[in-house]
């Protein structure tokens, strides 16, 4: 039993102990990869860590399934609307979180406030800082998402960027003791890893491939100014004509969207694999997720996204992505486009390989 437990001590001392901060539901979709490629690792080990709670509504019970990784093993329990406030819970949280649970490093995902909190207190501890998806910018001082992208890239020890342009900015801003290494798009490890598990909704069993649009809508900027949303509505589905457009929204954008009495069919919310079959086949996507958009390029399938800039440019430039930001005369003359099958030839950008997560691990333990 001692030489056992002398082993199990040994075996502890040699493992580098990898946390990753997960904020809200995308980054879990971002995050499996490379929780799947630290537990094969037996030099690592990986604690996962959510800011919010255990019974959170937006972590369907089917997510994780889905997604075929296990639940954080730990929750911050931070519940808020104020970015403020859930920037001082979760460094408080994190910080009692670190208190009890020793790493050698934390992996913090994209630019939320929560991002941002985690990355405050890994700093302040000492602690080395990975920044998955640095360099992202739109160079709008007056969002609250740059900020927080300046600042975890300041203190990031690793910055990890997914394409050529986000690789420049990281590099020309990282501080002397950073390094920025091009790893890829994580979110094409994710795609390759479950695309033949990708099922058809259930709730739109006679739905056929290649005949509708997807519209979603997250930003609460849009949803805000509803006079104008309503105006870019109208020329989508005028513009769509005879195409149905579908709808998976939740919350204040399916609250939204039904007031405004837009002509799409909304639909409940859907799980990964069933809303990752419904991208995938469509004639077209209408969204204002960056995520969706890439996801839209890898599959080829024309996309529009509601907004002036991208945070992946690679997308637009080399993907299927085309911005019309809240113009609806530039969404109307799009959507036309996209339903007469007159859109850009597109590809795959550099490194959308699947291979992102190994690359990381292998830095990480180098």
């Amino acid at each position: 039993m001692k030489n056992a437990n002398f082993a199990e001590k040994i075996r502890n001392y040699m493992e580098k102990t990898v946390c990753i901060l997960a904020g809200a539901r995308p980054n879990f979709v971002k995050v499996s990869p490379l929780v799947r490629a630290i537990s094969k690792n037996p030099e690592a080990r990986c604690l996962l860590v959510y800011a919010g709670c255990e019974d959170d509504p937006t972590l369907e019970p089917s997510l994780f399934d889905d997604l075929q990784m296990p639940r954080p093993q730990y929750y911050l329990g931070v519940v808020s609307t104020s970015l403020n406030e859930i920037t001082s819970q979760v460094m408080a949280a994190f910080d009692r979180f670190l208190d009890t649970h020793p790493v050698d490093v934390v992996i913090v995902v994209d630019d939320l406030a929560s991002t941002m909190a985690a990355a405050i207190v890994t700093k302040k501890r000492g602690i080395r800082l990975a920044h998955l998806v640095a360099g992202t910018r739109s160079f709008n001082i007056n969002m609250p998402k740059e900020i927080n992208r300046l600042v975890i890239d300041a203190l990031s020890d690793y910055l990890f960027t997914a394409g050529v342009r986000s690789t420049g900015i990281a590099t020309r801003e990282q501080s002397e003791n950073s390094q920025t290494y091009m790893v890829g798009n994580i979110l094409m490890d994710t795609l390759r890893f479950n695309y033949n598990r990708f099922c058809r909704p259930a709730a739109l069993p006679d739905l056929q491939e290649g005949s509708y649009i997807v519209f979603t809508l997250n930003r609460k900027a849009l949803m805000a100014d509803t006079e104008n949303l309503a105006l870019m509505l109208q020329a989508m589905t005028e513009a769509a004509g005879d195409t149905p457009i579908i709808a998976p929204l939740r919350g204040l954008a399916r609250e939204t969207v039904q007031k405004l009495g837009a002509g799409v069919q909304i639909i409940e919310p859907l799980s990964y694999l069933e809303f990752g079959w419904l991208t995938a086949h469509a004639k077209g996507v209408i969204t204002d997720s960056g995520n969706v958009s890439e996801e839209a390029t890898f599959n080829s399938v024309p996309c529009i996204t509601l907004n002036n800039y991208t945070e992946h440019q690679e997308t637009v430039s080399v993907g299927s992505n085309v911005l019309v930001g809240e113009d609806a005369g530039k969404l109307r003359e799009a959507v036309g486009q996209m339903v007469r099958g007159e859109w850009k030839k597109c590809a795959l950008p550099d490194r959308w390989d699947g291979r992102t997560a190994e690359r990381i691990v292998q830095i990480l333990l180098a």
